[in-house]
């Protein structure tokens, strides 16, 4: 399966890296009609996820963001914007930096280090994939003098053995499968709590949570994020009945829209739908949502009925 992982930049040669815990955001990418991205939309959407969902980290260029249909011109503008209007608002701001290609990667990663950023992201391979998993590690080494990279695909189990040798600055993995016996069993390996395991299928966090995960990488947090927030809260007391029925409730809206079609374009559509912030259209090939979506799933939100009397 595909794994991405999350090694941080230190900020000072003195400090540790900030532990990174609770709700990541895996931004969308605001475009205009006509397909550019819209860079001054990036500010009124800072102060949406930290004043309306409560939600401090966010995951750019990732996949809900269009990363891999980005440019590498337009993926450095959007990182520099979310690092410029974040900067005292947000506590960490990881840029996903995997590219087809190595050079492009490095160059990404290289770029996410000069501007500051809290951490950065890559996926592995999935076009060519590489089958030996010692002789990439060995091969792919210098990204830039405080990093270092490495790409392929295995059991995250996997990609943990021995891993901190060869990348001193690696700090954890962003989970994005739903085999939570390999989540398990990289938690129960990691006893020390050296690294940290952020979970990405957003319908089934708590699970993830019982298991160990520290927090979570996902989509919804941009439009429930309160209200998954408020999950945390009800894991953390622990009151288990209540963490389930804004696990339940959330699960209900995603098996929703699922069945109707559920993607990129959608997930732009729902935002917009909900925070009044023009996402536009997503990029060729994907095509907009169609305003009977639009509709179905605005209904469907409106209709649930949170805990919290929401």
């Amino acid at each position: 399966m595909l794994i991405p992982f999350i090694p941080f930049f230190p900020n000072s040669s003195m400090a540790p890296p900030k532990k990174l815990k609770g709700l990541v955001a895996a931004t969308i990418t605001p475009m205009t009609p006509d397909g550019k991205i819209n860079l001054p939309v990036i500010r009124q959407y800072v102060d949406y996820l930290v004043n309306e969902q409560n939600v401090k980290n966010v995951f750019v260029n990732g996949t809900t963001g269009e990363g891999l249909s980005l440019s590498i011109q337009e993926r450095k503008q959007l990182a520099e914007e979310w690092m410029c209007q974040g900067k005292d608002k947000l506590d960490h701001v990881i840029i996903h930096v995997g590219a087809l290609n190595l050079p492009e990667c490095q160059e990404l990663a290289r770029h996410a280090a000069a501007i500051g950023a809290d951490g950065i992201a890559v996926i592995a391979p999935f076009f060519f994939k590489p089958t030996n998993k010692g002789r990439e590690l060995s091969q792919n080494r210098p990204v830039f003098p405080h990093m270092r990279l490495l790409f392929w695909t295995v059991r995250v189990e996997e990609l943990l053995d021995g891993i901190k040798a060869q990348i001193p600055t690696f700090q954890g993995v962003k989970f994005s499968d739903t085999d939570l016996l390999d989540l398990a069993q990289c938690i129960h390996k990691n006893g020390t709590g050296e690294f940290e395991f952020l979970y990405g299928v957003d319908e089934q966090l708590l699970g993830a949570l019982a298991l160990g995960a520290n927090g979570a990488v996902g989509s919804t947090y941009n439009y429930l994020g309160r209200q998954t927030n408020l999950m945390l809260q009800a894991f953390a007391k622990p009151d288990f009945a209540l963490a389930q029925q804004y696990q339940f409730l959330t699960g209900e809206f995603l098996n929703f829209v699922i069945k109707l079609g559920f993607g990129v374009a959608q997930t732009k559509a729902v935002m917009t739908s909900v925070s009044g912030i023009p996402m536009g259209p997503p990029r060729l090939p994907l095509v907009a949502a169609s305003g009977e979506f639009i509709a179905k799933a605005k209904a469907k939100l409106d209709s649930i009925v949170w805990p919290n009397g929401d």
